[in-house]
């Protein structure tokens, strides 16, 4: 398993490290072909809290599945702990579902494809103050495999996300899910002019 620890602010120890790494390690017990490792820490002040440890963790396994846990603590060894055991439940979850009894047989929720939205332009009112232009403050990078809409709910519920965007199986194009107020599935399927 290949591990990356970032720090956004701070440094890491060799100590904390290796705790990191023995912690994760014994992921491997429960899930066999984990390829890679992103652990994230972040400290920063609280008022009420004092100084918090907050850890990130994102694991890649060899089918493209990705399971991701966020814990936080005033210690970064019990933060580094409580991700392990968020992780372990997942992956417990995910080889039930899937490994031990094959497709699920529960019937998913339906998928409602998404209405296209035309806009229409309304006519300028004065404008005395520019707000401030949005900024991306974060990237993320992944490679796309192809995969079923109902393999893509069930990853977007292990991340624990609100959308998913990923490549559909059977037309090759990128699609993008996403959770509906009304607890069903939306689908975006975009076409090119």
């Amino acid at each position: 398993m290949e591990l990356t620890v970032k720090s956004r602010n701070g440094k890491i120890t060799e100590r904390q490290r290796q705790h990191i790494d023995e912690k994760l390690s014994k992921l491997a017990r429960y899930m066999d072909g984990i390829t890679s490792a992103t652990v994230e820490v972040h400290t920063e002040m609280q008022r009420n809290a004092g100084e918090i440890h907050r850890v990130q963790v994102t694991l890649v396994g060899e089918h493209g599945v990705y399971l991701r846990a966020e814990e936080q603590a005033p210690d970064l060894y019990t933060a580094v702990d409580a991700v392990q055991e968020v992780l372990q439940r997942q992956i417990t979850r995910y080889k039930e579902k899937y490994w031990r009894r094959g497709r699920p047989r529960r019937p998913v929720e339906p998928v409602v494809e998404a209405e296209p939205v035309v806009a229409v332009a309304e006519p300028e009112a004065a404008v005395t103050e520019e707000p401030p232009a949005p900024e991306v403050i974060r990237t993320k990078q992944f490679k796309l495999r192809p995969m079923f809409t109902e393999d893509a709910i069930e990853q977007m519920e292990l991340l624990g996300h609100n959308f998913f965007v990923f490549q559909d199986a059977e037309t090759m194009r990128i699609c993008v899910l996403y959770r509906r107020r009304d607890g069903a599935y939306g689908l975006i399927v975009p076409e090119t002019a």
